[in-house]
């Protein structure tokens, strides 16, 4: 099988290929994959580290108020799809799969007009808008959340409910983090925040004016602050270095490890969090980000708290007495937490990535 994969932008985009490139290579071990990202995106720097053949086009997103850019996009689009044509045919791929980002626009477009067998997977609960013009010209559409099948309209007919393929990968996580390598105890009942790989500034603030507090609880608390902000907390304390049962450090390379290892997670909701949450069944206290396309992170978390699989906390509502009040309540609550990680380890799909191969077959048989 000959695999073409795009999708950029964010890690979100990106790990979801990734993780779907290693299933299908389990089940296909003659597979070969091309990635195809933008030269500025994050895909960059990811894609060739995995060790995928990775090729650059140059497009760029729609602006959604009015910019000259939008003027420009227009050209740009025509020779993306004409580079795009040229490195599918180059390639000549049984499939080609977009998991979300400006850059599948031209690629997943050009593969249509080629008559080569197209899918794109979307893993928010809000369509993205380059899905949605996708929509109408790709072979199937993979889904994370029942939610966004509407947001297809007619071409609802296409969808199918499949998970988000991070999450077979992140199933499989059966290993526990070392605590003492961040300064903590092994054992000890714990809390891990964090506001996404670059930290978010209004949960940091947040958690600033709580620390003197936290010190003094019998449950420890582990916080990522993203890099831009972890020396905002170094010379915020005096006693920064002094504390037993709080850490701070600026980045936390493998979550999931963390995830199946800590009592209970206070963070953003975006996709590929809350599918490595529900794939291990990992309690929360979900903060949507409120800069996110159409408020697309609200949805998500209600996906978890319409069934109590978490708690919610909008921006807007967030104060360190809130936070505070929720997260002690929760680390009081042996029972509650544990009703909470069944009812997400309910909504988790462990074998998304059989899912979605299954899906690409159908497509390469039809």
């Amino acid at each position: 099988m000959r695999v073409v994969l795009s999708g950029g932008g964010t890690g979100g985009h990106i790990y979801p290929a990734l993780a779907l490139q290693k299933q299908i290579k389990e089940k296909y071990p003659d597979a070969e994959f091309l990635y195809i990202g933008i030269a500025r995106g994050l895909e960059a720097k990811i894609v060739p580290e995995a060790g995928l053949r990775f090729e650059t086009i140059t497009i760029q997103g729609l602006k959604r108020s009015f910019s000259w850019d939008n003027m420009k996009l227009f050209s740009m689009m025509h020779k993306a799809i004409k580079d795009s044509k040229r490195l599918i045919r180059e390639f000549n791929p049984d499939v080609v799969i977009g998991t979300g980002g400006y850059v599948c626009a031209p690629v997943l477009y050009a593969a249509s007009r080629l008559h080569i067998p197209t899918v794109i997977h979307e893993q928010n609960s809000v369509a993205g808008i380059t899905n949605k013009f996708l929509s109408r010209f790709v072979n199937k559409i993979g889904i994370a959340f029942e939610r966004v099948k509407k947001d297809f309209g007619k071409n609802q007919y296409k969808v199918v409910m499949t998970g988000n393929p991070r999450a077979q990968e992140v199933a499989k996580v059966n290993t526990q983090a070392d605590l003492e390598a961040f300064g903590l105890q092994n054992g000890k009942r714990t809390v891990l925040i964090f506001g996404g790989s670059g930290g978010a500034q209004k949960i940091n603030q947040t958690l600033e004016q709580l620390i003197p507090k936290f010190v003094t609880r019998d449950y420890q608390v582990l916080i990522a602050s993203g890099a831009r902000y972890y020396e905002e907390f170094k010379n915020a304390f005096s006693d920064f270095n002094e504390w037993k049962n709080v850490q701070v450090v600026d980045y936390i390379a493998n979550m999931p490890e963390l995830f199946n290892t800590i009592d209970l997670v206070v963070c953003r909701s975006g996709a590929t969090t809350l599918t490595e949450l529900t794939a291990l069944g990992t309690p929360s206290i979900l903060i949507p980000s409120p800069n996110v396309t159409e408020n697309h992170q609200e949805y998500n978390a209600r996906s978890l708290t319409d069934h109590q699989a978490a708690e919610m906390i909008v921006e807007d509502d967030l104060t360190s007495e809130r936070l505070l009040e929720t997260i002690d309540r929760l680390m009081a609550d042996d029972t509650l937490r544990q009703e909470m990680s069944v009812q997400s380890k309910k909504l988790g799909y462990p074998n998304a990535g059989d899912l979605l191969i299954d899906v690409i077959e159908s497509v390469l048989k039809s």
